[in-house]
């Protein structure tokens, strides 16, 4: 488990301490220096790194060829990369994997809310972190390159708890009740995103 501490001081503001605790105990890892490579659905078996020179390496190594996943997030090596000589140390280190994980991570999951019209129900909430996890781990969701898309801006929800049968997959009219949605535009790079989104529904599912 990842130390709470650290979540608490690096992880993305937006995103409740337990929501990340689920993201990374899915589809990240515990180690730091973890490097993940893939040809399409094959995981390339390589050499487990021991020091930050060497991971950094790995991920040169197959920077272009392969699909690369790194750190406590399992970021995605190659996003906004074009040239190997452009990666930094930073990506293998702790604090700032998470704070760049979790920020795109909370891109992924507002294109995921979105898709679903925003509800603001606590039934839809975990459905959305559940698609958003798989979004995550595959870089797709319903046809869209999750890591490459706009970011549709910073969602501010607050509404009564609507009924179950009020939130329809897909559906794109406003949930019925009273509530505010208010969008800003942010940077789709999460290195620079303005990220604020209120998960605090999920608390009645937190594991």
């Amino acid at each position: 488990m990842v130390d709470a501490a650290l979540i608490q001081q690096c992880a993305d503001p937006g995103l409740k301490p337990a929501i990340v605790m689920q993201f990374i105990e899915r589809a990240g890892s515990l180690d730091p220096l973890t490097v993940t490579v893939r040809s399409g659905n094959r995981i390339v078996l390589v050499p487990r790194p021991t020091t930050a020179d060497e991971a950094l390496a790995l991920i040169r190594e197959n920077l272009g060829r392969n699909t690369i996943r790194v750190g406590i997030t399992q970021y995605p090596a190659g996003l906004g990369i074009v040239d190997a000589g452009q990666l930094k140390p930073d990506l293998v280190d702790a604090c700032q994997n998470i704070r760049v994980g979790t920020a795109l991570f909370a891109k992924v999951y507002r294109i995921v809310a979105k898709w679903y019209g925003n509800p603001t129900g606590r039934e839809a909430l975990p459905q959305i972190l559940e698609d958003a996890i798989i979004a995550w781990q595959t870089g797709y969701f319903e046809g869209t390159a999750v890591f490459r898309a706009p970011d549709p801006g910073s969602l501010k929800l607050t509404a009564p708890m609507p009924a179950k049968n009020e939130i329809r997959r897909g559906d794109n009219d406003p949930i019925p009740g009273d509530f505010e949605l208010s969008r800003e535009s942010t940077a789709s790079d999460p290195n620079k995103a303005d990220i604020r989104i209120d998960l605090s529904g999920i608390g009645s599912r937190e594991k």
